[in-house]
């Protein structure tokens, strides 16, 4: 054929059979075809080539009156066996295929040519799917060539950024069409992975000594870790599909913005309070840490396809006698953390959160203030699904001036001033600017009139207070235990 031609191949799997020269028929004879098949089992295919006719044929045949084939069974025919003897009787693996993957030009090659001969010896395909892929282009479209000096090579990529990064360039593109890649294209994946790396690095730091003693149930959970939990599952259910369908893009992208939108923008920057500075023991520290600890088993099983090494090393890092993140099964997460009301809640809280922001910033830029915790917002509400947002209609109120970061703030149902903030397309809230009242607390940095109410510590907020008067006692009880 044409294709073997091209390639200049004259060698592959014999058609092992001798034919008569007088009659022109082939030779039927089991004991010769036997001593074939243990040549070939032992030697390999090259030993039909190879050894002399006389050690096939044996004693009860001339060699010269038989002329050996050396034509060779077609490439796609070839090929299209390969599942017979990789897959079937082999120890731990299976028949048919779960996969088979190539680019986009085997449709008519290797995948056709599998299903005919699978079909005409099994009566089925050999495989339960098929994915193909396009072919790796430059930077600009073109088709990678040593004398255009285009070529980016995958020992390049891995030596000089990892193989981590070709792996999400990998899963980032979208194989359906022609992949590109250069240098550009590479830095931005770069970016999107510290950036997800910084995240799971901030919830190794926040969870330094986290014990399952710590857990709080869910039901004891202030509204914003219910409404991460919600997330989360929301998020889980849009992962295991994606990989179901070996959309790994659709894996990627969603989980990077959970983690720089919802998480560092939101949850970590809202937390970090509390965290820092409230009593190990404190309701929402523990409900914050029993969150980030779902969150990291999470993020370790979502990204370990697509990030292999750097989920092990983060997953090992907290369970170093545990078996390997790779393997560990990906259990859907509980229906249970379902909330469409805090869902709701937290939709209407960060649209108040997003005028809230923009006025602060405003007043940063003429250096009013160098931080939002030196403001105490009076934030004006005309619509009361806004205002009840923030109230404990749900069964739990949320403290206004922890989610706007600042020291203090106010809302009202009032009309506003005329000279308040207001940002375009959400005409329903409106920022008056004020200074925090109080002293500055060492410890939090928040201004608050009760720092310094507590005479053993001036410059701490009561709350701050209290937390390093128990780390005090715990740690003069340790040394004089």
């Amino acid at each position: 054929p044409d294709w073997l031609i091209s390639r200049q191949r004259n060698w592959g799997t014999p058609l092992a059979m001798f034919v008569d020269k007088k009659t022109g028929q082939p030779l039927k004879d089991e004991a010769v075809n036997k001593r074939i098949t243990d040549y070939i089992r032992d030697g390999g295919a090259d030993a039909w080539f190879t050894r002399p006719d006389s050690d096939f044929l044996g004693n009860g045949y001339k060699p010269d009156d038989f002329e050996k084939v050396t034509d060779i069974l077609d490439v796609w025919f070839d090929s299209g066996c390969t599942h017979a003897f990789t897959l079937e009787g082999r120890e731990g693996s299976h028949w048919p295929a779960d996969l088979y993957l190539e680019g986009s030009d085997q449709h008519r090659g290797w995948f056709q040519s599998s299903l005919l001969e699978s079909c005409g010896t099994r009566g089925r395909a050999p495989y339960e799917a098929v994915l193909t892929h396009g072919f790796v282009l430059d930077e600009s479209g073109e088709k990678m060539s040593k004398s255009k000096g285009n070529v980016t090579a995958p020992q390049d990529i891995a030596k000089e950024s990892g193989v981590e990064i070709l792996r999400l360039w990998v899963a980032l593109s979208d194989y359906s069409e022609d992949l590109r890649i250069g240098k550009q294209i590479l830095q931005t994946t770069v970016d999107a992975y510290r950036k997800l790396r910084n995240s799971v690095r901030y919830l190794l730091g926040a969870l330094k000594d986290y014990d399952a003693s710590e857990a709080v149930d869910y039901a004891d959970m202030p509204p914003l870790e219910r409404y991460i939990l919600h997330e989360v599952q929301r998020l889980d259910v849009v992962v295991r599909q994606a990989y179901a369908s070996y959309d790994f893009a659709g894996v990627f992208r969603p989980v990077s913005e959970f983690c720089s939108q919802t998480l560092s923008a939101l949850y970590f920057d809202i937390r970090k309070d509390s965290l820092y500075c409230d009593r190990p023991a404190s309701l929402t520290r523990r409900a914050c840490r029993t969150v980030m600890n779902i969150l990291f088993d999470r993020l370790t099983l979502w990204l370990a396809p697509i990030m292999t090494f750097t989920m092990e090393e983060a997953w090992k890092s907290r369970n170093p006698d545990a078996q390997a993140n790779l393997f560990r099964v990906l259990e859907p997460a509980p229906e249970a953390w379902i909330n469409n009301a805090e869902a709701d809640r937290w939709s209407k809280i960060e649209t108040v959160l997003s005028v809230v922001t923009a006025a602060l910033e405003e007043k940063r830029r003429d250096k009013v203030i160098g931080s939002a915790l030196e403001a105490a917002p009076v934030v004006y509400l005309s619509d009361n699904g806004l205002y009840e947002a923030f109230s404990d209609g749900l069964g739990q109120a949320v403290d206004a001036a922890e989610v706007f970061r600042t020291s203090q703030a106010t809302l009202s149902t009032d009309a506003p001033p005329h000279h308040v903030f207001r940002l375009d397309g959400v005409a329903t809230v409106a920022v008056e600017f004020a200074r925090a009242e109080g002293n500055k607390c060492q410890r939090s940095w928040r201004i608050l009139p009760e720092v310094g109410s507590n005479p053993r510590y001036p410059d701490l907020s009561s709350r701050d207070a209290a937390a390093v008067a128990e780390w005090d006692e715990n740690h003069q009880a340790a040394e004089h235990a």
